[in-house]
């Protein structure tokens, strides 16, 4: 993990731990095993300490039977001793005050400070428990050389009150990042890139702005209108937003195209605008966040892994009357696709997440070919939502899958699917090379923690015929001996991203630390990298398209 604090900006990571569902967050019980909770649950966490983040969030929900925020198991033993936290924790709101001995307080700019006096004045909290987490307050506030030329504070998040516009060019970044993280999970005879097509048809409401206006939705907390962020407490107010539509026109009156377009969801009207076009594109969404807003029978959780809005009917609707018809997806998770891919004239697909207010020019980037996709699946799309193993649970869960979630799942099970982790096409190819793997550290069992102990390298070339990026992904393999516990096949430990002119070649370098290739003793409450080494690497396309394969 990769975390930037040179700017002197206080970074939260949130919310420690557990908090995997939104269904009864504040009253549930998360009953992780010790090896699952250090080797899955906490890892992430334990990287963003690693990486000075200056407080941390404790979880709404319960870690095995005990509310985070009150646990002394993970405010003591594993956050602040484990991992060696200096900084200071914060509570969600449902949990405001249960740092003090479970004591919950009104959330507000002042009510906090005045419970906590209260019950420190009348001798139920010792005044040594408000010096710890004043110092720990103070200490990231002094790490972060705020005392010395730190601007003040221009606007009060209480009121609601404005500030300066502090944008800049950061409409560049924010385009960058929309474009970049699109997955093309399916092209089927180079349909993608357009190449200045005669006629388009844009359907699907995804398409456009919303048309009560853009943030008309407190929290986001709607589906309608282009979706580029999902709802919830962390979000906030779009400047701007360019959805789909917008962007799509610009272009293709440089393109000398013709649009037609319908601009809801229904299939009739669909239907009519793909058979005006050589070239249909619809959109189709899948929303979800926070549990306090409930959107179209979502309560946080999502109902069902199926498009919203009969978003399968639309593209049915649409293929049956256009030859060439494009799918993109805008959704915050998995979506099952099967009924769309079985279409014979669904052409390509483009997984375009939620990508913020650069949305709609970062798709036309991908659509136009200006830029190559490069993103990759962040997680798994199986074939039907039971494939999973997984689900929300209406009460107390007791992760019974244990090590295996998403792709270690599938591969543990032997289910087939539809994408796996890790996948993504692009405009070029790439091939993979002259894989070297070695120990770098021959003093193994002493080295820290997050020392390098080894290295791995390939070569990549970009072996098509324009500019792109590979994300190239290193998984390991532990030993499969007595000596070790069963694990999963492959763990994702890293990925490296080249940027390759067609034909050229770069070298991507893994460095593995001992925690990299170790597995957590729960008997030893230790991790223990195996003596003998023999870790497998595989290093890929993807978790299923290992190009190359070696031993340490």
């Amino acid at each position: 993990m990769s975390i930037v604090v040179s700017d002197a900006v206080e970074l939260i990571v949130r919310a420690t731990v557990g908090n995997e569902q939104e269904l009864n967050r504040e009253t549930m019980s998360s009953n992780t095993d010790d090896r699952t909770l250090h080797e899955l649950y906490l890892w992430p966490f334990a990287d963003a300490v690693k990486a000075d983040v200056a407080s941390v969030m404790c979880s709404h929900n319960k870690l095995n039977e005990t509310y985070s925020c009150e646990s002394p198991s993970v405010m003591n033993a594993l956050l602040k001793n484990e991992l060696d936290f200096q900084g200071y924790v914060v509570s969600g709101h449902v949990n405001a005050g249960r740092q003090f001995r479970g004591r919950k307080f009104p959330l507000g700019p002042e009510s906090s400070e005045y419970h906590a006096t209260n019950i420190i004045s009348r001798g139920q909290v010792p005044q040594s428990r408000l010096d710890n987490m004043v110092l720990r307050i103070l200490a990231s506030w002094y790490f972060l050389k705020q005392d010395s030329g730190y601007p003040g504070v221009s606007f009060n998040s209480w009121n609601g009150g404005g500030g300066p516009n502090v944008q800049g060019t950061h409409s560049t970044v924010a385009r960058a990042i929309a474009r970049d993280g699109m997955v093309l999970l399916k092209n089927t005879n180079n349909t993608l890139p357009l190449k200045k097509p005669q006629s388009l048809a844009i359907i699907g409401q995804d398409a456009i702005q919303n048309p009560n206006r853009t943030n008309s939705c407190t929290d986001r907390g709607c589906n309608t209108g282009h979706l580029a962020m999902g709802w919830g407490s962390g979000t906030a107010q779009f400047p701007y937003l360019v959805a789909p539509l917008d962007a799509i026109k610009k272009q293709a009156g440089k393109d000398g195209t013709t649009l037609t377009t319908s601009t809801t969801d229904s299939t009739s009207s669909g239907a009519v605008a793909a058979s005006a076009a050589v070239t249909a594109i619809v959109f189709i969404t899948s929303d979800s966040e926070e549990g306090y807003i409930t959107v179209e029978g979502n309560a946080g959780d999502r109902t069902s892994l199926d498009p919203w809005h009969n978003g399968n009917d639309l593209v049915a609707a649409v293929a049956n009357v256009d030859k060439k018809t494009i799918v993109v997806v805008n959704s915050v998770g998995p979506v099952i696709l099967e009924s769309i891919l079985t279409l014979p004239n669904v052409a390509a697909v483009v997984w375009a997440g939620v990508s913020g207010e650069e949305s709609g020019n970062g798709l036309v980037d991908i659509l136009d070919g200006s830029t190559s996709p490069s993103r990759k699946l962040p997680y798994t799309n199986a074939k039907q939502a039971s494939d999973y193993g997984t689900s929300v649970i209406n009460g107390d869960d007791n992760y019974p899958e244990g090590l295996y979630i998403d792709y270690r799942h599938f591969d543990h099970a032997a289910i087939t699917l539809r994408y796996e982790f890790g996948f993504g096409l692009s405009y070029t190819t790439f091939t993979y090379t002259r894989l070297t793997t070695s120990y770098t550290n021959q003093t193994l069992a002493s080295s820290g923690l997050y020392n390098t102990v080894a290295t791995v390298t390939a070569k990549i070339t970009n072996s098509g015929l324009v500019t792109g990026a590979e994300v190239a992904q290193l998984y390991i393999g532990l030993p499969s001996s007595s000596a070790v516990p069963a694990s999963p096949s492959k763990q994702l430990r890293g990925f490296q991203k080249p940027y390759l002119a067609s034909g050229a070649s770069g070298t991507v370098t893994f460095k593995l630390r001992r925690k990299d290739l170790s597995y957590w003793d729960v008997g030893m409450q230790k991790w223990v990298m195996p003596e003998k080494g023999g870790s497998t690497v595989y290093v890929g396309a993807s978790s299923k398209d290992a190009r190359l394969q070696g031993v340490l």
